[in-house]
């Protein structure tokens, strides 16, 4: 049994440190004890996502199928059930040990499901109820595993660090999420700038959609406004992690800004040096300084 559960948090450590880079070299910044707990939830959360992301030739069915069958699997591990997966079991025990909020999760497992069929979202409202579960969860998931002097303070902030990751994502990946369909920037945000689908689908960064993005990119840093009063409250042992990771992601959006809100010329990446450079400066600063996006 020991076996298999180190063998589940292996799973999850591996999927983290193959598409969670930035937050992978965060992560590094915890104390041993918290990483593989930190892996766990990433691991469920990306193996959920590539179900949806993976099987998008199969029809929409099928893929819904597939989702809830992953996720009965889940439930049946909460009930004390084999489960027959591959890294639920790591997932499952990050859950006891933390007692979790199950709420947070069916909240997330809600949002995939909404990716196999909703392909856009009429007003910027929409899109933070499918960011609720998407991403604001992720920060309430996170916060027991951090550690907090005051967890109902911080919670909000939390909450808002997710809203800021997911739309740097989005932001980013505009291109990419339109091979798969997609259009996340909510439609009242391309009116408001006379962008269509059918522009954004050209792929050439026109003055309007460099508009648009810079917009969304001002919006994105709201976000991380409200969510830095959240980090001086965690543990001390957990600041330099989450302050890594607030900059890098941030940092992103300084990428974007470098290239003219181009975000069709090439995906916008925070240099190597300067990945290093963050997270040495995260390590040496004091726990409870305030945090700001890097300059």
């Amino acid at each position: 049994m020991e076996t298999d559960l180190a063998a589940a948090y292996e799973r999850c450590r591996q999927l983290h440190r193959e598409h969670g880079r930035t937050y992978y070299l965060a992560t590094r910044l915890l104390p041993a004890w918290k990483r593989r707990h930190v892996h766990a939830l990433y691991g469920f959360t990306r193996y959920a996502d590539e179900i949806v992301d993976r099987t998008e030739s199969r029809p929409s069915a099928e893929r819904a199928a597939l989702l809830s069958a992953w996720s009965n699997r889940f439930l049946a591990g909460l009930r004390g059930e084999p489960t027959g997966d591959e890294l639920l079991p790591a997932v499952l025990h990050t859950i006891a040990i933390f007692d979790l909020d199950l709420e947070d999760f069916e909240k997330f497992l809600r949002s995939m499901t909404m990716d196999i069929t909703v392909t856009s979202y009429r007003t910027y409202d929409d899109l933070l109820d499918y960011m609720e579960g998407s991403a604001a969860v992720i920060g309430t998931m996170m916060l027991p595993i951090l550690g907090s002097s005051d967890p109902v303070a911080a919670r909000e902030p939390a909450r808002q660090l997710g809203f800021a990751f997911q739309l740097t994502n989005f932001i980013r990946d505009v291109a990419e999420d339109l091979d798969r369909g997609r259009v996340y920037l909510p439609e009242e945000h391309l009116d408001e700038f006379g962008v269509t689908r059918r522009t954004l689908r050209a792929g050439v960064a026109t003055p309007a959609i460099k508009a648009l993005i810079k917009a969304e990119v001002a919006r994105a840093r709201e976000h991380y406004a409200l969510a830095a009063p959240g980090i001086p409250l965690l543990e001390p042992a957990s600041q330099a992690c989450m302050r890594t990771a607030f900059q890098l992601y941030g940092g992103i959006l300084d990428e974007i800004e470098a290239i003219g809100y181009d975000v069709f010329g090439r995906r916008a990446t925070v240099p190597h040096h300067r990945r290093a450079a963050v997270a040495v400066r995260s390590l040496l600063t004091r726990p409870g300084t305030p945090v700001q996006l890097a300059a």
